[in-house]
């Protein structure tokens, strides 16, 4: 439970009140994870990112840099978000929820439903933390460089204008999600992430070489992932419609980035 909420000026000012406060203390930008359950916080010190600056979004060298506390309906509006992550921003149906979640506490939660992880590991994304640390994403969701005293400043996509595809499959809008994929072209070939049907979001290395030929892409899929029965479905269908999703994400790309029939 929150009982003292300290609102830093600066982020040498943060990076020191978490110091200070050790595992006693969170950092807190909209709060949308830290108040409700099932990520709700048990610190009992806040530290607010709220005066620090970190919402702007900037292109140099052609690579773009969007700020953690950046919202997801923020990256929605922006035209120079790449479409598939704007799309799956669009996943949280709550445009409340949008206004209130940001980019970085999608990022450091780590829940179980990271509808935006498929498409930041398809883009090959970077986290830029305090102090200059720059670590991969998919080094940080593999538990490589994950510390509780980092502040992330910044999420950094080297080439945003990667061709990129994601689909979300669910019951509803609302509902939960099954699966989550992205599929991204880039010099080496096709980039494939999937999450809900892994144990964490995670790209399928061992499937991308099988892209160049379409055949068995499906039955690569559905035997490079490990989904468990629940709720949303069973281990079979979820290996099933893993297997549909990605290959139809490939078959978008190949036809430049339009949606194939049949799509949920």
């Amino acid at each position: 439970m929150i009982e003292q909420f300290l609102k830093p000026a600066a982020v040498d000012e943060a990076v020191h009140l978490k110091r200070q406060y050790g595992d006693k203390a969170v950092f807190m930008a909209g709060g949308s994870k830290l108040n409700a359950a099932p990520t709700r916080t048990d610190k009992n010190v806040a530290i607010s990112l709220a005066g620090l600056r970190l919402d702007a979004l900037t292109v140099e060298d052609g690579q773009l840099r969007l700020g953690a506390t950046l919202t997801l309906q923020q990256l929605i509006d922006d035209p120079r978000v790449p479409a598939a992550l704007r799309e799956a921003a669009g996943f949280v149906y709550s445009r409340n929820l949008r206004n209130q979640a940001t980019l970085g506490g999608e990022v450091c939660a780590k829940q179980d439903e990271a509808v935006l992880a498929p498409v930041l590991l398809a883009l090959d994304a970077q986290l830029v933390y305090a102090g200059g640390a720059v670590v991969a994403f998919e080094r940080f969701l593999a538990g490589g460089a994950d510390s509780a005293d980092a502040l992330l400043l910044a999420v950094l996509l080297p080439d945003p204008a990667r061709p990129c595809v994601t689909r979300k499959v669910a019951r509803s809008a609302a509902g939960l999600r099954v699966l989550t994929a992205a599929a991204a072209l880039s010099s080496d070939g096709v980039c494939i992430a999937v999450e809900g049907v892994t144990p964490v979001p995670m790209r399928l290395r061992d499937v991308e070489a099988r892209t160049s030929g379409d055949t068995g892409l499906e039955q690569a899929v559905s035997a490079a992932i490990a989904p468990e029965d629940d709720l949303r479905g069973s281990a079979a269908y979820k290996r099933y419609i893993a297997g549909i999703v990605v290959a139809d994400l490939v078959a978008d790309l190949k036809a430049g980035g339009q949606p194939t029939q049949g799509g949920n």
